[in-house]
């Protein structure tokens, strides 16, 4: 699966469009090395609402018990498909929250959907909501909420700066 290629960075905090896959789906620093989504999102997309979709099934390397994906795989890819709804809207953020209520177990390599849309906007504060379907029955396998947070283009030089810090104090 080829991406969009690649301009250059667009972590900062002028927005640029991220590298997407032909199903449309913008790609972390990791995933885009690896030229499509590690956690198995194949299509997103902006609805009129405003709201989000995205089409994907767990991989078979996210097993966590017997044909089930790892609880941790279900939090991760809400974390990103939630965390996707301001980036489609132009906005870059980062995760302040997440709360996952697991419904149902999660079957691996099977259709699922992801659904989110935002609840409310606070300043910079976006507190999104979704859940997680199996298709084509529709199927609530998980409900998840969260706040995302309006990323500053400080925010990674910070983060090095305070992760130096604390090596600093390790030695």
């Amino acid at each position: 699966m080829s991406t969009t290629p690649p301009t250059g960075p667009w972590a900062g905090a002028d927005f640029q469009e991220p590298p997407r896959t032909p199903g449309g789906v913008a790609l972390c620093g990791a995933c885009r090395a690896a030229g499509c989504c590690r956690l198995g999102v194949e299509h997103e997309r902006l609805e009129e609402d405003g709201s989000a979709r995205f089409e994907l099934s767990c991989p078979r390397d996210q097993e966590g018990g017997p044909d089930v994906a790892h609880g941790g795989w279900t939090a991760a890819v809400l974390d990103d498909c939630l965390g996707h709804l301001p980036l489609l809207h132009r906005v870059l953020s980062v995760t302040a929250e997440l709360t996952v209520s697991f419904v149902k177990p999660v079957p691996v390599q099977r259709p699922l959907e992801v659904r989110a849309w935002v609840e409310k906007r606070e300043g910079r504060r976006w507190y999104i909501a979704g859940e997680m379907v199996l298709l084509p029955t529709r199927a609530v396998l998980a409900r998840v909420s969260g706040i995302w947070v309006t990323r500053d283009q400080g925010h990674f030089a910070r983060h090095q700066e305070w992760l130096a810090g604390q090596d600093a104090e390790a030695q």
